[in-house]
């Protein structure tokens, strides 16, 4: 089974994307914190595919905070001549979690399905 929930702040504005094959995919990294003020927090890029991703790049910003669920996806490349790999989370279900008065205007409700 490859399921994980999340709930963090966006690290990065959103970064919505246009693909060749006429799909769009919004990027953004996720602080996550640890449990303690003084743990720290650990980072994760998230990606949103289609109207979910639309939404995302829509409504949120830097700072936002949203519970995320969705599935991990493993991917390698190679870089400089070096191999690189990164473990991101594809998001099936983005949830805004903000205070309204901190998103743009109102945010509709429409579930997304994940590529």
């Amino acid at each position: 089974m490859n399921g994980v929930h999340l709930i963090g702040n966006l690290a990065t504005d959103v970064d919505l994307r246009d693909l060749e094959d006429g799909k769009k995919v919004a990027s953004f990294l996720l602080a996550v914190g640890r449990g303690s003020r003084d743990a720290g927090a650990d980072f994760v890029w998230v990606s949103a595919w289609e109207r979910q991703g639309e939404l995302c790049s829509e409504y949120l910003s830097k700072g936002s905070r949203v519970g995320v669920e969705g599935r991990l996806k493993s991917r390698t490349w190679e870089q400089d001549g070096k191999r690189r790999d990164a473990i991101e989370v594809v998001a099936r279900n983005v949830e805004f979690l903000s205070p309204p008065s901190e998103l743009a205007e109102v945010v509709p409700f429409e579930r997304a399905a994940a590529v």
